[in-house]
């Protein structure tokens, strides 16, 4: 199968969609199927093979962060050559809601056209002004999918319609067989994300450190990511500071071997989130996870059985816990025992098998569904109706 797969975001800054984009083309390329990637980079950024280039993104505020864009007329251009030099059987574009390289493949589309949506925000005045231009580009798409049931929410409140839930995918086995490093052994807390990047929680993470270092001295924080480490860390006591470690960017390898090394992953996102990537990914390296009881969380960590949550922004409560998880080695070994077996419904295999069978679907056509079976089908895969 000829597969187009359109990403919104700049390949140059790392984030949730650029990664579900690139492990579900290359999943799809080890099946044996023909992928190309349309996403804006800059020029001098490395490219995997199956990845086109949409030009240069700029920063747009959107959905509480900013992301990195690629709109206008000369990006038009070049989706509508892309386009038709693919001559693709499916379009899998995602996040057609905002401005981007989606938007524009739905404009210049024709034929099969599946569209995923991450985001999970509120009812926005944004969005119902800009309906009215988003439908006829919407109306094109045959199948819907989201993320998440909390995406799916978003979706249903902001376009209508409905859509079929899918999850994020991982790769389950390299996390799980990636190499522990002895340096980042030992009572350690583990925070993957943007530094200066509020709704990452990072700042209630350090408000909670004082009270986790009060109850377990030898503890330690590490901290991947990108960002101003010194404003990361300025309201703490000196002797707090120590126990900081910031490892800055990591690779995906270096990832894998933080999330096997750690004593616990804090995730203290505070919203915004439809997903939780790096809980999947956390529970697959085989770290408990202690998380904030957003709604998208608590759905990935089964309700809290696979995780421990604490209320959201309360740096107490995740003091507390925190400190009780890094006492209690027991409870720890039970958690990772019950992620390690929640973590295999979103391993590629399941989700690349349940993506792919989205694309059959709406390559073979709504005319090939048994009419007895048709409108129970296309309402579970939020197919536009005419």
């Amino acid at each position: 199968m000829r597969i187009g797969i359109v990403c919104p975001y700049s390949w140059d800054v790392p984030g949730g969609v650029q990664f579900h984009v690139r492990d579900l083309a290359e999943h799809l390329i080890r099946q044996d199927h023909d992928v190309s990637v349309l996403a804006p980079a800059d020029e001098d950024t490395p490219l995997p093979p199956y990845v086109v280039s949409a030009g240069r993104a700029v920063p747009v505020p959107y959905n509480g962060s900013v992301a990195r864009l690629n709109f206008g007329l000369l990006s038009a251009a070049r989706v509508r050559r892309w386009v038709h030099e693919g001559d693709f059987d499916v379009l899998h574009i995602h996040e057609p809601a905002a401005p981007s390289l989606a938007l524009l493949t739905c404009w210049a589309a024709r034929g099969p056209i599946v569209a995923t949506f991450h985001t999970s925000n509120p009812r926005s005045r944004a969005m119902i002004a800009a309906y009215p231009i988003l439908q006829p580009a919407l109306e094109k798409i045959s199948a819907r999918i989201a993320v998440s049931e909390y995406a799916r929410r978003t979706l249903v409140e902001h376009l209508g319609g409905d859509a079929v839930v899918i999850p994020n995918g991982v790769d389950v086995g390299f996390f799980a067989g990636a190499e522990p490093k002895a340096e980042w052994q030992g009572q350690t807390i583990g925070f993957i994300g943007r530094i200066d990047e509020p709704r990452k929680g990072l700042p209630v993470l350090m408000r909670a450190l004082p009270g986790i270092l009060a109850a377990r001295p030898e503890a330690r924080l590490l901290v991947a990511g990108r960002g101003d480490r010194k404003e990361a860390v300025a309201g703490l006591p000196p002797a707090v500071r120590e126990r900081v470690e910031f490892l800055g960017m990591v690779s995906d390898e270096d990832k894998a071997r933080l999330l096997r090394s750690v004593d616990l992953y804090v995730a203290p996102n505070t919203g915004g989130e439809s997903f939780g990537i790096i809980l999947v990914e956390a529970m697959s390296a085989g770290a408990p996870v202690l998380a904030s009881d957003l709604d998208a969380f608590a759905q990935v960590l089964d309700g809290g059985a696979a995780g421990e949550l604490f209320p959201n922004e309360d740096a107490g409560a995740l003091a507390a816990a925190a400190a009780r998880l890094l006492g209690d080695p027991e409870r720890r070994a039970e958690l990772r025992e019950r992620g390690s077996r929640h973590v295999r419904r979103f391993d590629w295999t399941t989700v690349g098998a349940d993506i792919l069978a989205v694309y059959e679907t709406v390559t073979a056509g709504a005319e090939a569904v048994a009419p007895d079976d048709r409108v129970g089908l296309l309402g579970r895969l939020g197919f536009a109706r005419d």
